[in-house]
């Protein structure tokens, strides 16, 4: 805007190396964090003006192409931040991290993800693919392997040998899943950011994050579609 940027201090640099360490945070974990490096630095600290901390990040981060995010876990709803790099896409940013046949292996398995009803694909019909692969084929062992390294590098999430795509991913890729799944990515009704995990209204097609729809549904004996008002078909998480 017009006014002139707050000033980067000592404090704030320090919140975004933590972060950039991280890759992901917590909502707690990042107030946890901006209180103390106010206190190491002797800044001026307000508890409740954590995004007008990071706001003076992101000013300052925009000639660099780089902001900070924040998005919503799709299991519980917490909030988490993100350091986000603006500049290159993130299928870009992978592939100096990964082979061709990991990264086609990754994107073979966001397409089950993104294309499934619930938001998560097993990993019997993930490893199904590895022997499919274009570039290179993969060995189930192998295949396992390469899966465990996108979890750990939260690019997924695996709970029970099904895969989802971890909170990180989703804030990162956001606009990348959009414009690439444009016949199937699909907006949660309520909040309006990308739902992968997700209840669908059999009735008129809608999809709702789960936290959504718990809210939605708090105080309602006979959940009815919010869009349709049709019996809500799914059983509230």
């Amino acid at each position: 805007g017009a006014a002139m940027a707050a000033q980067m201090t000592d404090a704030h640099r320090r919140f975004l190396q933590v972060l950039m360490s991280h890759g992901i945070m917590e909502g707690s974990e990042a107030r946890k964090l901006h209180r103390r490096c106010c206190e190491i630095h002797k800044v001026y600290y307000a508890h409740d003006k954590l995004d007008d901390f990071i706001s003076t990040i992101n000013s300052h981060l925009q000639p660099l192409f780089m902001q900070i995010r924040k998005g919503l876990s799709e299991g519980d709803g917490r909030a988490h931040y993100v350091l986000v790099n603006l500049a290159e896409t993130e299928i870009t940013k992978m592939a100096s991290d990964y082979t061709e046949n990991e990264l086609e292996l990754f994107r073979k398995t966001m397409d089950l993800i993104i294309s499934s009803e619930n938001g998560f694909a097993s990993s019997t019909d993930i490893l199904n693919l590895a022997d499919q692969l274009k570039t290179k084929k993969m060995k189930k062992k192998e295949a396992e392997q390469v899966l465990k390294v996108f979890v750990e590098d939260k690019w997924l999430s695996e709970r029970n040998g099904e895969y989802t795509l971890h909170t990180r991913c989703i804030i990162e890729m956001e606009q990348y899943i959009l414009s690439n799944y444009q016949d199937m990515a699909r907006k949660c009704y309520i909040c309006h950011s990308l739902a992968i995990q997700s209840q669908v209204c059999d009735s008129c097609g809608i999809r709702m994050h789960l936290p959504c729809v718990r809210k939605c549904f708090r105080a309602q004996t006979d959940p009815r579609c919010p869009h349709c008002n049709d019996c809500w078909s799914c059983d509230i998480p």
